[in-house]
Formats: structure tokens, C-alpha cells, sequence
């Protein structure tokens, strides 16, 4: 096997596979704060925008992390990042659970939020070095290793500890991360060859002077789109299971909802990186916006258990497969070496996003005693999403920038 061979190959389908199991397991700290937000309110007595607080701290944690944990895997490598931060992040968990405040507990979410970002951007970034010609896929499972642990987690969680509190949950997740992820970081040592780089490189070049567009340039606008998807994402990831306790269906019903919601996430998610592998990643992302649009004007009438169950799904097979787009259209078009920050620098922004749209939505919740006007709002940043999208798309293609570079 020559150097560039190891593209796409069966080791790069191993590492994809370790790499996705690894991801299901430390992904669990952005999601724990929504499952667990009720009986938070009930225990501190905090009002709707006080224990969306935790969440928002939690995914700007996350946001920093993407950004700065990705910059030392591209200095010391996945591997050594990787154990550091699963180490830190199962301290954090057991720490969280000792919290005698909100604010304490607020401020242990910021920590977990920080190191569990090794898991997206940073494993995105390392992972897509190592294919070519299915890139977009790998991205994507990568990538539905973030939705698999919301999915899988707060109903594992809710059948095993049940009458459990939420205290429990956060020991039980602190522990499972220190036994189970540092062994696996171990398979995660082998360097991508220089002649790997140099392949994949050549084709990134070629788009970048295609598009008519800086790598810098390109990486502030998708920086900018990629808060207003998300701002429009967060409304029903964050507040489903609080919007179920609403409506009189309780947190299990708006657990089961989060999980479906998040298990179509994946579905979209494998067919947005099969398509990125025909098609590109900026038009995949311009479909997976546009749906999301949809997807949440459908929720605008819905108010029954039945209707709530279908748009969730709706949303999930909708929206899933955006924010791996970024990642794909980063490694189309910035060099394989910068791949850590400045895949965790959009990442970053997406995330910024996903923190000021939980935010928002729990404020306009206690402004307006309901979360239509926080739907609207959604809507509306999703819009300015759209536009960049579509300026960047006819950019793009007026300079040629989907044609294939030469091998």
C-alpha cells in the first residue's frame, strides 16, 4: 500500500468505525442537560430561562472547545487529546453530581461542554483526512455519532434509573466515559502519511481558486451561516421534552420525541453525506437548510401528541445532515494540515448558534408564556442562513468550483 493509498482504505473504515463508537460515548455531556432540565427546576426552583442556562454554558463550552480542542489535535495529535480530555470530562460529570446549586452545576457544564467537544469537530476534522472519494460519508457517520448518544442515552438512562435522580445519571455517564474511552483512543495513533496530505491537498486548491473566495473569507461566511441554522435547530432540540411537560405529556413522552427526533437526525445525516459525495457539500447544505424550514413551520399548528411525534421526525430526517455539510465544505476547500482549526472554527459558530438559540427560545418562553413566537423566531435566522448559503452556491458555480480537480 503506497502513502496516498491510504485513502479510503480498509484501515480508514476501521479507524471511521472506532472513531463513531467513541463519538456515541463522550458526545453524552451536550444532551444531559435537556433530559434532565425539569427535574432541575423542580429541585432549585429556577424559572424556564434560569435552567436553560446550564445548556447554553454547556454548548458554548462545547463551541470553545471545537475550536481550541481541534488546533491541539492538529499540534499533538487525536490520540493524546482524546485521553485528556475523556479523562477530564469524567471528572467533570462525577463533580456535577455533587452540585449543591444551579450555578455550581451551571458552571461543571461549561467544563464538560469544553472537553466533550473532542467528540465532533475535532474527531470530524481527524477522520476526514483519511478518505477522498467518500469523504462526505465518513463525515457523516462521524457526525451521527453526536445524534446516536442523544438518542441512545436519555432512554437508556430513563429505563435504567427511572426513579433514579438526575444526580445518579451524571455519576453513571462519568463513570462509563473513564472505563470505556481512553482504551480507544489507543487505536487512533497511526499518522496519515505526508503523500495522503499532498493528494488531498491538490483537490482543495483547485475548488479554493475556483470559487473566487479566500479561505478565509469562506470560512467567516459559513461561520455566519452556520449561527442561523442553528439558532433555527436549537428551538425543538432543546425545549421538546420542557414543551411536553407543557402540554401535559410529561418528560418521557418529550425524552421519546428528543430520541426519534435525533435517531432521523442520523438517517439525514447518512443521506446529506452520500449526496455531498455526488453533488458537493455547499448544494447539500442548501437542501438541508431549506427543509429545516419547513420542517419547523410545520410545528407551528402542532399541539397534539400525535402531530408532535410526526413533525419530530419530520424535523430530525429534515435538519440532520447540515451541520456535517460545513465540515465536508471545509475539507473540500481548505488544506488537510488546518484541518482541526478551521473545521472547529465553523464548528464553533454552529454551536455559538445552537447556545443562543436555547437561550432565546427560554427567554421568549417567559416573556410570552409559549414557544410559537420562539418557532418564528427560528424561521426568521434560518432565513439569513439560506441567503449566505445561496450567494456562496452561485459564487461557486459561476467560477467553476464543482468541476473535479485534477488528479
Amino acid at each position: 500500500m503506497t502513502d496516498a493509498s491510504v485513502l479510503d482504505s480498509r484501515y480508514s473504515w476501521v479507524r471511521l468505525l472506532v472513531t463513531v463508537a467513541i463519538a456515541i460515548v463522550i458526545n453524552v455531556g451536550i444532551w444531559i442537560p435537556i433530559v434532565v432540565m425539569p427535574d432541575v427546576q423542580a429541585e432549585f426552583g429556577a424559572s424556564r430561562a434560569d435552567v436553560s442556562i446550564p445548556y447554553t454554558l454547556t454548548m458554548i463550552g462545547f463551541a470553545l472547545g471545537n475550536f481550541v480542542v481541534g488546533r491541539a489535535v492538529d499540534r499533538y495529535g487525536v490520540s493524546l487529546t482524546l485521553t485528556v480530555c475523556s479523562v477530564g470530562v469524567a471528572v467533570a460529570y462525577i463533580l456535577a453530581a455533587l452540585s449543591p446549586s444551579l450555578w455550581l452545576l451551571t458552571i461543571l457544564q461549561f467544563f464538560i461542554g469544553f472537553a466533550s467537544a473532542i467528540g465532533f469537530g475535532p474527531l470530524i476534522a481527524d477522520l476526514s483526512k483519511w478518505f477522498l472519494n467518500r469523504r462526505g460519508i465518513a463525515v457523516a457517520l462521524v457526525a451521527s455519532g453526536n445524534y446516536l448518544s442523544g438518542s441512545i442515552w436519555p432512554l437508556a438512562l430513563e429505563a435504567v434509573a427511572s426513579d433514579e435522580s438526575w444526580r445518579w445519571s451524571y455519576t453513571a455517564i462519568g463513570i462509563v466515559t473513564l472505563v470505556l474511552v481512553p482504551p480507544m483512543t489507543l487505536l487512533l495513533r497511526r499518522a496519515l502519511p505526508d503523500e495522503a496530505i499532498l493528494t488531498a491537498d491538490t483537490q482543495s486548491a483547485s475548488r479554493t481558486k475556483a470559487s473566487g473566495f479566500t479561505p478565509r473569507q469562506l470560512q467567516i461566511m459559513l461561520g455566519i451561516a452556520g449561527i442561523g441554522c442553528c439558532v433555527a435547530m436549537s428551538m425543538p432540540q432543546v425545549h421538546i421534552v420542557a414543551l411536553c411537560v407543557d402540554y401535559g405529556f410529561g418528560a418521557a413522552v418529550g425524552a421519546e420525541m428528543l430520541s426519534l427526533m435525533l435517531l432521523g437526525g442520523v438517517v439525514s445525516r447518512l443521506i446529506s453525506g452520500t449526496l455531498a459525495d455526488r453533488i458537493g457539500g455547499i448544494p447539500t447544505l442548501l437542501i438541508g437548510s431549506t427543509l429545516q424550514a419547513i420542517a419547523l413551520f410545520l410545528y407551528l399548528p402542532a399541539g397534539g401528541l400525535v402531530s408532535l411525534y410526526v413533525v419530530s421526525l419530520i424535523f430530525g430526517l429534515s435538519q440532520g445532515g447540515i451541520v456535517p455539510s460545513y465540515a465536508v465544505i471545509v475539507r473540500e476547500y481548505m488544506p488537510t494540515r488546518e484541518a482541526g482549526a478551521r473545521v472547529g472554527f465553523v464548528m464553533m459558530m454552529t454551536i455559538l448558534g445552537m447556545a443562543l438559540g436555547g437561550w432565546l427560545s427560554g427567554l421568549i418562553y417567559d416573556l410570552t408564556g409559549s414557544y410559537q413566537w420562539a418557532f418564528v423566531n427560528g424561521i426568521v435566522w434560518n432565513g439569513m442562513n439560506i441567503a449566505i448559503i445561496i450567494v456562496i452556491l452561485l459564487r461557486s458555480r459561476r467560477g467553476g468550483a464543482f468541476t473535479p480537480a485534477p488528479a
